[in-house]
């Protein structure tokens, strides 16, 4: 993750560098060829994938001469972070601390697993809460996910398939129950660190996991809700709502990577799948593009470069 980029963009290298600074580790070789197998771990996930999303942006920004500028970012979960520092709400090195004290105390105090269901939120909620579960986040109409200890997992998933047949369930590698009562201990332990953290005025919005609407300017109201993150529902879905009903015509992507691919370019965005939905569905009308490696960076500067002509 991100090693393509680096091999030709010395903006990406330089962000590396500062992440390790930073970090106190070499993160550019724990993400490039992990050697202990300790990416999986979330204190490692987070740094990691804050780092990648910032040194796509920046790569971004260099070929485009920084020609874009956004009225709006957004991110899921653990991109909140990211997105907070594309708004210069938050420095770079200031999210890399908070991550990596979020995944340090979300995997300490972690316990549980995730399960994504297709199904809107109050059809499966019950089901959940029946066994002890909780909405762990609501990414789509009919995509929402769980969260809960594994063998009350098994329950709610055993439930939903007797009930909706076709409904079938995906159980998510995690090393907890993110964003459900599960990490409350995770949560407070975390305030005292946001507290310390300095978030700056910007004249870009934020859009917030936990409101599902935009982040207040006083720093005190972006702790809290960063806060209330950890142990609540992450409302993707209704950020984009929020985003196109506001009028935005055009989304980047940035960083990240999912699939079973091991080389960078055998990756696809995390989030396109349910944007290019919501747009499919609903309407609003607005283009999107990735950058999450060298090949879907060069496809979306080209874009830049030929529509600005």
């Amino acid at each position: 993750m991100g090693s393509d980029l680096c091999k030709e963009y010395p903006v990406a290298n330089n962000v590396y560098r500062k992440a390790g600074e930073a970090l106190g580790y070499d993160i550019a070789e724990l993400s490039f060829h992990d050697p202990e197998e300790k990416l999986h771990k979330t204190r490692y996930t987070q740094p990691a994938l804050l780092t990648h999303s910032i040194a796509s942006l920046e790569a971004f920004r260099d070929m485009t001469d920084d020609c874009l500028q956004p009225v709006m970012a957004a991110g899921h979960s653990l991109g909140e972070y990211s997105a907070l520092v594309a708004a210069n709400v938050l420095s770079f090195e200031s999210a890399l601390k908070l991550v990596q004290k979020r995944g340090e105390l979300m995997g300490t105090h972690g316990e549980g697993e995730m399960t994504a269901f297709p199904m809107d939120m109050e059809s499966i909620r019950p089901i959940a809460e029946r066994h002890h579960c909780a909405v762990a986040g609501c990414n789509l109409p009919q995509q929402t996910v769980i969260g809960g200890r594994s063998e009350d997992l098994e329950m709610v998933e055993q439930e939903v398939l007797e009930q909706f047949a076709r409904k079938r369930p995906v159980r998510l590698k995690t090393e907890g129950a993110f964003h459900t009562y599960y990490m409350v201990k995770a949560a407070q332990e975390y305030r005292p660190v946001l507290e310390r953290a300095v978030f700056e005025q910007s004249d870009i919005q934020v859009l917030s996991n936990f409101t599902g609407g935009y982040h207040q300017s006083d720093p005190d109201d972006i702790r809290a809700r960063l806060f209330f993150q950890l142990f609540h529902p992450v409302l993707w879905h209704a950020n984009l709502q929020t985003a196109l009903a506001d009028g935005i015509n055009m989304i980047y992507e940035f960083g990240g990577g999912i699939g079973t691919g091991t080389e960078p370019e055998e990756k696809r965005p995390n989030l396109e799948g349910m944007i290019k939905k919501i747009l499919r569905t609903s309407e609003f009308d607005a283009q999107y593009q990735s950058a999450i490696n060298n090949l879907s960076l060069k496809n979306a500067v080209e874009f830049v470069l030929d529509n600005d002509a």
